[in-house]
């Protein structure tokens, strides 16, 4: 084999990593991404059926109950329009609490209850994440920042997570 051959078979192979390193980061970025939607979203249909996604809206009043195990809770999230049954079974963030923003994230039963397996809560009185900001600001709640009387999100905010 000549040296010019040598050169170029290397070069292949080189090119050859490098795709498949490329596509084997690609691939786990995309099991990894989380989309967020709203209730109304899941109402329609927009989700995929077994899709992780986040799921986001108020807590109802009067939704929130723990079942007789003392782990597991359930309640209802809302952005007005149309609510979710949610499940979830783990350690309640400190903040969580009826009438107050939540993102879930989960997938959707057989039964249409959101199963979540993680529960984000704002962290002050002034914070709600920016998809339910949005989500309640499109379905004209009063309560949403921007409404009449509330202050708007400043830009840049984002998500704790």
């Amino acid at each position: 084999m000549t040296r010019k051959r040598r050169r170029l078979m290397l070069l292949g192979l080189a090119a050859l990593g490098l795709g498949t390193a490329s596509a084997l980061a690609l691939s786990a970025f995309q099991d990894n991404l989380l989309f967020f939607y709203s209730p109304t979203e899941l109402h329609d249909g927009k989700v995929a059926e077994g899709q992780r996604f986040r799921l986001g809206g108020l807590v109802v009043d009067g939704s929130l109950q723990r079942l007789p195990d003392g782990q597991t809770i359930t309640f209802t999230v809302t952005d007005t329009a149309f609510d979710v049954p949610v499940r979830y079974a783990g350690i309640v963030p400190d903040l969580f609490r009826e009438g107050q923003g939540v993102v879930a994230h989960g997938r959707v039963a057989a039964d249409g209850t959101f199963v979540a397996d993680e529960l984000l809560a704002k962290h002050d009185e002034k914070y709600m994440p920016p998809e339910v900001a949005k989500a309640l600001q499109d379905a004209g709640h009063p309560g949403a920042p921007g409404a009449a009387g509330k202050p708007a999100l400043p830009t840049g905010t984002v998500a704790a997570q």
